[in-house]
C-alpha cells in the first residue's frame, strides 16, 4: 500500500496517515491497538497525538484499509485489510494474536449454513487460550 492508495480511497496524504500506514506494513506485529501505534510513533520521535491516532484509524477503517477486531478485553486491535479471510488464535494472557486458515473449518461452516438454508455473508472465528509462550 502506498500514498497513491491513500488517494484512491479518498484520503489526503498526510504525515500521520503515512506513518500509521507504514507501521502496519513494516511491523513484525500485524494486530495493533491504538495504544501500540501511539507508543511506537513516540519511540520514533514522531509528534502525533493520541487523538490523531484514533482519527486516522477511524478514517482507515471507514475507507476499508484496515479491519477492527474486538477480541476479549476492552481495547480494539486493527490489521491491514489484505482481502484474504483468516481466523485468529488469541492468547488470553499476553494478548498475542496468531492468524490461521483451515479449509476443513471453512468447509464445515459452509455445510452447516447450507443445511440450515443460510447464506453466509461474513463470519469470524476467534479461538481463545494460552499461546506456547504462556503455557
Amino acid at each position: 500500500m502506498d500514498k497513491l492508495e491513500l488517494k484512491n480511497v479518498g484520503l489526503k496524504v498526510t504525515l500521520p496517515r503515512v506513518r500509521v500506514l507504514k507501521l502496519f506494513e513494516d511491523g513484525n506485529k500485524r494486530h495493533l491497538s491504538a495504544d501500540d501505534i501511539f507508543k511506537r510513533l513516540n519511540q520514533e520521535d514522531e509528534d502525533i497525538a493520541m487523538a490523531t491516532v484514533y482519527r486516522v484509524l477511524s478514517q482507515f477503517e471507514t475507507a476499508g484499509l484496515i479491519i477492527r477486531h474486538n477480541f476479549e478485553g476492552d481495547s480494539a486491535v486493527f490489521e491491514l485489510n489484505e482481502g484474504e479471510h483468516h481466523d485468529h488464535l488469541v492468547c488470553i494472557k499476553c494478548d498475542k494474536v496468531e492468524e490461521f486458515i483451515d479449509p476443513t473449518i471453512e468447509a464445515r461452516q459452509n455445510a452447516v449454513a447450507k443445511q440450515a438454508g443460510f447464506q453466509i455473508t461474513d463470519h469470524s472465528l476467534n479461538i481463545y487460550g494460552l499461546c506456547r509462550d504462556c503455557c
